[in-house]
């Protein structure tokens, strides 16, 4: 009866406390205390070196892509074949946009050089025949663009100093 009431011991947690991290070799102090837990410190798993596909080899880091990423190639792709399209002169679905786009400045210089009247030429023969008329629109962001420009130069003098 000594015998059992000296091996049974009670252990009381009081506070969360991180024994092992990842890849760290368990001591032996570790491995009583997590035995006397009941607690098995083993993992199994595969550790990925390198990847081989179709006579290449990759790093691991391949397989670590973020839906931005993808996101970015693919828009990166579709821009490429609508530049393309456009170059060569054949309509797809990415260049179609673009034609339309194209084709109305064209129309649009058109109208501004004869007596073609439309509410955009209209527009555009206003600016070209009095552009001071338009700078009230643009003069707040010069304003803020200014006073952007003077804050970054009195920021700048503030640390030199």
């Amino acid at each position: 009866k000594q015998w059992y009431q000296r091996r049974v011991r009670a252990i009381e947690i009081v506070s969360n406390v991180h024994l092992i991290h990842a890849g760290d070799k368990v001591g032996q102090s570790e491995a009583t205390l997590l035995q006397m837990l009941n607690v098995q410190p083993f993992h199994y798993g595969l550790v990925v070196e390198n990847i081989y596909d179709n006579g290449a080899v990759f790093a691991p880091e391949v397989l670590d892509i973020t839906d931005e990423q993808l996101l970015g190639k693919f828009q990166l792709g579709l821009s490429n074949v609508a530049s393309v399209s456009l170059e060569i002169g054949y309509c797809t679905q990415a260049s179609v946009p673009h034609s339309i786009i194209n084709g109305f400045k064209n129309v649009l210089a058109v109208a501004v050089e004869t007596d073609i009247s439309f509410p955009q030429a209209d527009t555009i023969k206003a600016y070209l025949a009095d552009p001071s008329a338009f700078a009230v629109a643009a003069a707040p962001v010069q304003a803020e663009a200014a006073a952007e420009e003077t804050k970054g130069e009195v920021e700048e003098e503030s640390e030199e100093e």
